[in-house]
């Protein structure tokens, strides 16, 4: 197996080299939906009767379950007719039969408050279901983090990032989350799938430069440029960030204390269309960010002698020992590649593409702060490179019938490394307490292992009847890592309209979920042993994969023209369920599992457009909860292992309500100068928190507003190459509201996290 170092260039030079190339060809299609709410593409690439349908920013309830197609030929352009056939093609592989797909169109991105500058988690806490977190995580109906991101139907292998967004908006044409009992073609993390359609050549050909920033050193320059010749079609974009608010504030003041963050951004796309039924593709992007960890000043120490902790010696040696002068730092770094091959042959069509990504965390400690207030100061490296393939076919078997099957298979590396100082205990006191030394010894510890995980799978949708369909199939599932599982999953969905415009839909799949290789380590409990770092239990036992059945229901109802409703309910019942938390200073996710886990809610989604008008409205409820942790013991609280054994507790990241809402409006939008207002609201009831027992109580409950004031100008400097100028004025947490999105407590949660205070940010745009 190549370096990881070896194979980061290689991505970088041919990344780089394939977004040089010329190009020529569109792209079309926005992924449809089987009771679901969606969005379509921007009415530039529609014909009329499609463009008077869909100019809501977040969506409809869509009553159809099939692919859709958002762009029609243009006299002499070739291509364009060609690659709508090969998009066609393409979304035929992956249909969502059954399943609850939510889709954001280009329309829907750029109405959205901070546009492609806004962070990807909060244009996805728009959809039902969706809570946030600390962070920038968000969970997907009850579940922790288990997301698998898509670029144009390729499934991207896990990573570490566990702040930043390494998949940028900005990356995305139109992009779609799909929820619920999800057919066989969708295996391994199953919570939810983000597909993100990228941008190309011809959909966004031109250059485009952007500047925005403003509060808390916000510093965002950007830019991208598409286009195309003959038989190429290219797309690459860059951008840089620079501000203090990468982490979530560990206190309620309006400014964090120790919050910088940079990051710089790379996605590049080349494509090239051999003929009218074959493509090549291949994209290839780079993340590579660095933190502040923000200090919690007031903190109490918990190790150190304070006279030694106060010395002038313990200065010089280890730096300042008091909780608002800390000085921790974590970098987190991204590659990765997918080439594919797309072929289709009239009843038979099939895309193959092969993935490669390598995925670091570093960790850098304050050399005393971090021993003096947990006992361990530990400097900690993990990483994971991830190489594989997945094939998709479908073939029309019959009139009625649609058959697909496919596979993917990942071969991983996992490598992690850490050195802890910690001081060494010499004796007990007269109350059996710890004495400690007041001279620090390191402790060095590092493991690595190679596995894979793999999936098959077969399905037929079926049409016995004209409003009629089911998709049955079987999915078998496999992982070789820490931990060694296999599982045949079956699946079933069935589609039913009884009439114009209303949908039902009922769906059972059995999921198999294995944990995340990059979150399970190898540590060497014994070595820590008499230390500080002493574990309350030794107990480690190998995390395991999560097997669950999964039970969805919904309706979708065309209400009247522009104004349409869905919903949706879900039930999970699991054994072995996977969870993650934080546990110690490094903020590295560790997973564990819950012996069995119960999950269910319901979800409620409207909307209505009408001309340069659209607004929209979700609310939904969830429950999840789980009992006996039986891996990972020794992250634990003894105490908090044997209530759990016996009772149910909620889960950490369990939140009863989430809402979300927004609307726009375009004034003068028939002339050359449009201006958008545009709103969204976010609102929760609160994550949990400790209270007599263990995630026994919440965090208060929230609601935020966020606002969007956009000017464009169709040739405001009378220049022939600049186009579009667009000026912005984005304002989050209009109301400035101060509120908590972890408290501290709670199983596997860290430190207290607030949640951004008002910020004001401009930006202006050119396109040309």
């Amino acid at each position: 197996m190549p370096s990881f170092v070896s194979a980061r260039s290689f991505l970088l030079l041919l990344g780089c080299t394939t977004a040089l190339a010329d190009s020529a060809f569109a792209q079309s299609v926005t992924p449809s939906a089987t009771s679901s709410q969606t969005t379509a593409a921007p009415a530039d690439a529609q014909t009329d009767d499609e463009a008077s349908a869909a100019r809501s920013s977040f969506g409809h309830a869509d009553d159809q379950h099939g692919t859709t197609t958002t762009e029609t030929s243009r006299a002499g352009e070739d291509a364009v007719t060609v690659n709508a056939h090969l998009e066609r093609a393409r979304a035929a592989l992956q249909p969502s039969t059954g399943a609850t797909v939510y889709n954001f169109s280009r329309q829907a991105i750029e109405t959205n408050p901070g546009g492609d500058n806004a962070p990807l988690n909060a244009l996805l806490l728009q959809a039902p279901g969706v809570a946030q977190d600390s962070y920038g995580q968000i969970h997907i109906r009850g579940d922790h983090n288990e997301v698998q991101f898509r670029l144009d139907g390729v499934a991207l292998p896990e990573g570490m990032s566990v702040f930043g967004q390494t998949l940028m908006t900005r990356f995305a044409h139109s992009m779609s989350l799909t929820t619920g009992a999800l057919p066989s073609e969708y295996g391994f993390l199953q919570a939810g799938v983000i597909d993100i359609t990228t941008k190309n050549g011809y959909s966004d050909a031109g250059g485009d430069v952007s500047i925005y920033g403003g509060a808390r050193d916000y510093f965002f320059p950007s830019v991208q440029f598409g286009g195309h010749h003959g038989k190429w079609d290219w797309f690459a974009t860059g951008d840089f960030v620079h501000n203090r608010v990468g982490i979530e504030n560990t206190t309620p003041s309006f400014n964090a204390l120790h919050d910088l963050t940079n990051q710089y951004h790379f996605l590049g796309h080349g494509r090239y269309t051999v003929d009218e039924n074959t493509r090549i593709s291949f994209t290839a992007g780079v993340s590579n960010a660095e933190y502040q960890l923000p200090n919690n000043p007031g903190q109490q120490r918990q190790f150190a002698n304070p006279s030694f902790a106060n010395s002038d010696l313990s200065q010089q040696l280890y730096g300042n020992g008091d909780s608002s002068s800390l000085n921790e730092h974590q970098k987190e770094i991204t590659d990765f590649g997918i080439l594919s091959l797309q072929k289709d042959m009239g009843k038979l069509s099939f895309q193959t593409s092969a993935v490669m990504r390598y995925s670091s965390l570093r960790y850098s400690p304050d050399p005393l702060g971090d021993l003096v207030y947990n006992g361990i100061a530990q400097r900690a490296a993990r990483s994971v490179f991830s190489t594989g393939t997945q094939s998709d076919a479908t073939w029309q078997a019959a009139k009625d019938h649609t058959v697909r099957f496919g596979y993917q298979i990942y071969v991983e590396r996992n490598v992690s490394k850490s050195d802890s100082t910690v001081y060494p205990q010499t004796g007990e006191d007269a109350d059996g307490g710890a004495i400690y030394s007041d001279n620090p010894l390191t402790i060095h510890d590092g493991t690595g292992r190679t596995g894979w995980m793999y999936g098959l799978y077969a399905q037929d949708e079926w049409r016995p009847l004209k409003n009629l369909t089911v998709n049955y199939g079987l999915r078998f599932d496999g992982v070789d890592e820490y931990t060694h599982a296999k599982q045949v999953s079956p699946r079933l969905n069935i589609v039913y309209k009884p009439w114009h415009g209303g949908t039902f839909h009922a769906g059972y799949s059995r999921y198999f979920t294995p944990p995340p290789f990059e979150l399970v380590g190898g540590t060497s409990l014994n070595k820590f042993a008499n230390t500080s770092a002493a574990p309350g239990t030794f107990l480690n036992s190998n995390v395991k994969a999560e097997r669950d059945h999964y039970f969805d229901a919904g309706f979708a109802q065309t209400i009247l023209p522009g104004w349409h409703a869905s919903f949706d309910a879900y039930v999970k019942l699991a054994k072995n369920m996977i969870d993650e938390g934080q546990f110690g200073s490094p903020v590295i996710l560790s997973a564990f599992n819950y012996r069995r886990g119960q999950v269910h809610g319901y979800e409620f989604a409207t909307d209505y457009t009408r001309g340069a008008f659209s607004v929209y409205g979700n609310f939904s409820w969830s429950r999840a909860i789980g009992k006996d942790i039986t891996t990972a013991q020794w992250n634990f609280d003894p105490d908090d292992l044997a209530y759990t054994s016996k009772r149910w507790i909620h889960l950490d990241h369990d939140q009863r309500w989430t809402a979300s809402a927004g609307g726009s409006y375009s004034f003068f939008h028939r002339t050359g100068h449009p201006l958008r207002l545009s709103a969204t609201m976010v609102y929760g009831s609160g994550l949990r928190a400790d209270g007599a027992t263990p995630n026994g109580a919440s965090v208060p409950q929230y609601a935020t507003f966020n606002l969007s004031l956009v000017q464009s100008f169709k040739d405001l400097f009378q220049v022939p190459f600049l186009k579009r100028t667009q000026l912005r004025l984005d304002v989050t947490n209009l109301f400035d509201r101060t509120y908590l999105l972890r408290d501290g407590s709670g199983i596997g949660v860290g430190a207290p996290q607030y949640g951004l205070r008002r910020t004001i940010l401009t930006g202006i745009d050119q396109r040309f």
